[in-house]
């Protein structure tokens, strides 16, 4: 079997340099873990992330691709697992209706890690809004993590979302998902068929 593949989708404002996604490429280059990973710079245009995964996607046809699709991201990550079925999902602290959440964040914007400045529109409201995916065809492929204490979403929409996939729902954290690193572990079990979650133990 060819090498499988791990892209980490990051969320809104975020970057390739974002804690999480930092944490999980350092955790396989230490253990060694045999697979490829990739943190593409996503546009903040979501048409144009899209495309921007679809063509990396698209180029490892062959390979096991697992998406780690964090906050907006997991939005992003759904979309495309419900189009290639050699994809799973696992989702952190995902958005599910962005085009709404995003309403209050219309205006100038500036990325956090690369600082770049632009302008959120309706446009860009409306390309989240033609990417929703009302019903998931599989839930099997999809893995939620979630924390109840995000103070960015409403952590009970993913869970309702994704009520028939498993779920790791943990009391406590934040947004940013707090101790991250405790579940990769489990993420490297999902991404091999397998649901190996450790015990719920609530954050303060």
């Amino acid at each position: 079997m060819q090498t499988p593949l791990f892209i980490y989708v990051h969320g809104f404002n975020s970057s390739p340099s974002s804690i999480k996604a930092q944490l999980l490429g350092q955790y396989l280059s230490d253990a060694q873990i045999d697979v490829d990973y990739e943190v593409p710079e996503l546009s903040h245009w979501p048409a144009h992330a899209i495309n921007q995964l679809e063509t990396l996607i698209g180029a490892n046809s062959e390979r096991p691709i697992t998406l780690i699709g964090s906050s907006l991201g997991g939005y992003y990550s759904t979309w495309l697992a419900e189009k290639y079925s050699h994809v799973r999902v696992v989702l952190v602290n995902p958005a599910v209706r962005p085009y709404a959440l995003l309403e209050d964040w219309l205006g100038e914007n500036e990325n956090l890690y690369t600082h770049e400045h632009y302008v959120l529109t309706r446009d860009h409201l409306q390309q989240l809004l033609e990417i929703d995916c009302a019903l998931i065809h599989d839930p099997s492929r999809y893995l939620l993590l979630t924390q109840t204490a995000d103070e960015t979403l409403d952590y009970r929409e993913a869970v309702d979302k994704f009520a028939d996939s498993p779920q790791f729902v943990q009391p406590g954290g934040s947004h940013g998902f707090d101790r991250f690193q405790d579940l990769i572990p489990a993420i490297l079990a999902f991404s091999q068929g397998r649901i190996e979650l450790p015990p719920v133990n609530p954050l303060s």
